[in-house]
């Protein structure tokens, strides 16, 4: 099957266009979280991700409308815990461990792990539906449009918290907004590569760009690059060569990022 036939299915075009989009987001929202040192937010997101789809499943609604919403929630709840006493990678174990065991609670409930739930473990980008695509186009343009008008904060934070506070920009606002957007983004990533590996998506990307850009929108723009050029390339070679995806997609990223070590030495 070569390159030409592929891209004549439609299941294929909405897989690249739908993982591409997505993969755009996370590079953005990588760079950010891996320059504020929260690249492990998107790990625990994950696995809450799990145990409200496996929620969604047991009560028959769709799980990504109630993933949302709940995901967004234990977000800013573990924003709000990592201002307290508690340290912010305890608190993400906390939410991560609790969210594996309601899901695996709920999917005992309704039948065990059954090709519904291991669909959402490992991801099935190409299952994506014409509905869910332009779902994930919505989002990438409110998100963008986000990005664009809080850039300049968001630099200044990422660098700086303490004195972007002394400087007068509303950090807090920022934080709760960026906190929204990155739980939401998790819960749309979850369709491409799985919650197992969420957080490669990430973070791959942005710490491929930071070996080899220099300057904040360098970073976000060859991040984004590289994070689309794996989708398109792990979609394409899984559909050849008959391999899971989301795995495909990862290693792909990880290739990428041993590239960059190299040509950053």
């Amino acid at each position: 099957m070569n390159i030409v036939t592929i891209l004549q299915y439609g299941f294929i075009e909405r897989a690249l266009i739908t993982g591409s989009i997505i993969a755009l987001l996370c590079a953005m929202l990588g760079v950010v979280l891996v320059l504020r040192r929260m690249s492990m937010m998107g790990d625990g997101l994950s696995h809450v991700s799990f145990g409200a789809i496996a929620l969604g499943l047991l009560l028959g609604i769709t799980p990504i409308y109630i993933a949302i919403p709940l995901v967004v929630i234990v977000a800013l709840f573990m924003m709000k815990l990592s201002t307290t006493k508690i340290y912010s990678d305890t608190t993400i174990g906390i939410m991560s461990s609790v969210g594996l065991a309601i899901g695996v609670v709920c999917a005992s409930a309704s039948g065990g792990f059954n090709v519904d739930i291991m669909s959402y473990l490992f991801g099935n980008i190409l299952a994506i539906g014409q509905t869910e695509m332009m779902v994930s186009i919505g989002i990438t343009l409110i998100v963008g449009i986000i990005m664009m008008l809080l850039y300049q904060d968001i630099l200044y934070i990422c660098f700086n918290e303490e004195q972007a506070k002394a400087s007068g920009i509303a950090v807090e606002k920022i934080n709760t907004v960026l906190t929204i957007v990155t739980a939401i983004v998790i819960v749309m990533t979850v369709q491409v590569v799985g919650i197992m590996l969420v957080s490669a998506l990430l973070l791959l990307p942005a710490a491929s760009a930071l070996q080899i850009a220099r300057g904040f929108k360098a970073t976000m723009v060859i991040a984004s690059i590289i994070g689309v050029i794996s989708v398109i390339i792990g979609v394409l070679l899984s559909v050849i060569w008959n391999v899971p995806t989301g795995a495909l997609i990862v290693l792909v990223n990880a290739a990428c990022f041993s590239i960059a070590l190299l040509i950053k030495k």
